[in-house]
């Protein structure tokens, strides 16, 4: 591997950020332990992110991105078989749950978390909901959807990854996403 090839120390540090915070929670890890993670030395830490808050809210940045992308490529892929219709979210949070890494959403975690520490993380989170909700009104008609209608859904949606983030085993997860399909059928 060539030395352009390895990740920047920046890089480096939001990966260890992205993974930590959000499989442990931003209060529970420590700059010690996203340093050691990282591999970097804590000057170079601190001259990427001054200080924790900012880690913080480029974690938020980044995490919105990906999983932005990640959600209206699912989206997309589930709706492909019946378009427009909104128990392909059903299949999208369905999806999420499989994956080995699922703790409910960063954004819901992170209000939840540090909304009274951090208070310029509050308008990342909600300026991420508000484009999830775009996406599902895009994805519904081309923008012919009644807005009310791609909030629901995005409502639903949210409560049913709370729900499913508390359930206790995947068969849990499984009854949240059988109950979601079922409201957004109703919904549709």
């Amino acid at each position: 591997m060539q030395t352009q090839d390895l990740p920047s120390a920046r890089e480096r540090i939001l990966a260890a950020a992205l993974a930590l915070f959000y499989s442990e929670g931003i209060r529970a890890t420590g700059v010690d332990k996203l340093i050691a993670e990282s591999g970097v030395a804590k000057l170079t830490f601190y001259r990427h992110f001054p200080s924790k808050e900012a880690l913080v809210l480029a974690f938020l940045a980044l995490r919105h991105e990906r999983w932005m992308a990640w959600f209206v490529d699912a989206l997309n892929r589930h709706g492909a078989r019946s378009p427009r219709d909104l128990r392909a979210l059903a299949a999208v949070l369905a999806e999420w749950c499989e994956q080995e890494d699922f703790r409910g959403c960063a954004f819901i975690n992170s209000t939840a978390e540090i909304a009274q520490s951090v208070p310029e993380a509050l308008p990342l989170c909600r300026a991420h909901k508000a484009e999830m909700m775009a996406a599902i009104a895009r994805w519904l008609a081309a923008g012919e959807a009644p807005r009310s209608l791609a909030a629901a859904a995005a409502l639903a949606f949210d409560g049913a990854i709370v729900q499913a983030q508390m359930a206790a085993d995947a068969k849990g997860r499984e009854a949240v996403v059988r109950t979601l399909r079922k409201l957004l059928g109703a919904l549709s």
